[in-house]
């Protein structure tokens, strides 16, 4: 998933990047209230970590204008006070959960994942485009049978791809998606790891399920639904 981390503490929010990158997260932070309603209406995330105290714009003000920009995107609340009205709040702007500070990473994790599977944005776990198979909650990825070793970037590239299997993804969309906002976006870096990711899901002469659509982007498909699209590269 892609997370955006709203917190004006760098500690804290150097802490969340960490133990949420390391749960294979592409993560983006912002260190106050202005920067981060800009990214959080600007792209697009899978879910908000915002603090409910920010400078510049509190966390209340942010969650309003996502909001009211139409996003639906999960927000999560970090807050040094429990009081219960500081919660009906939170929740009364659309926010779609509550924790307070201290808090357990595990359990931050775990809230995550779990309002990202609510109706509205539901997705599962377990994904696959003919025999790949991504197993988001396990971090697992297999082809026939056989697990595959990929970086951290690679298993996001992949499950973007998958989570969108049969549509055509341009370079801005997997720039957005998968990378960072301040990544470059004239860089080579998408091109690079779409080769080492075919390299390791292809091994042993298996056919290529993604192809680079002349002019367009990047698609994973079936190797008989690929067939129709001019295919300028494998």
């Amino acid at each position: 998933m892609k997370i955006l981390i709203v917190e004006d503490d760098v500690n804290t929010a150097n802490v969340l990047k960490m133990s949420l990158s390391a749960d294979a997260h592409t993560v983006e932070v912002a260190n106050d209230g202005i920067d981060g309603s800009f990214l959080a209406r600007s792209y697009d995330y899978d879910a908000i970590v915002l603090d409910y105290t920010l400078p510049g714009k509190d966390g209340l003000a942010i969650c309003d204008e996502v909001r009211k920009n139409g996003k639906t995107t999960p927000i999560l609340f970090l807050s040094v006070t429990d009081d219960i009205n500081a919660k009906v709040q939170a929740l009364s702007k659309g926010a779609d959960d509550y924790m307070t500070k201290p808090f357990s990473l595990q359990e931050l994790n775990a809230r995550i994942k779990a309002v990202s599977r609510r109706p509205k944005n539901i997705r599962k776990s377990v994904i696959n485009v003919a025999d790949i198979v991504l197993d988001s909650e396990k971090q697992i990825v297999k082809r026939s049978g056989k697990v595959i070793r990929l970086t951290k970037k690679e298993f996001c590239l992949l499950e973007y791809l998958m989570n969108n299997v049969g549509v055509i993804l341009s370079r801005p969309m997997l720039m957005e998606h998968v990378w960072t906002a301040d990544s470059d976006p004239l860089s080579n870096t998408i091109e690079a790891h779409i080769a080492h990711l075919r390299k390791k899901i292809n091994a042993g002469g298996k056919p290529n399920l993604i192809a680079n659509v002349q002019g367009r982007g990047y698609i994973i498909d079936t190797v008989s639904n690929l067939k129709k699209y001019p295919i300028s590269q494998y």
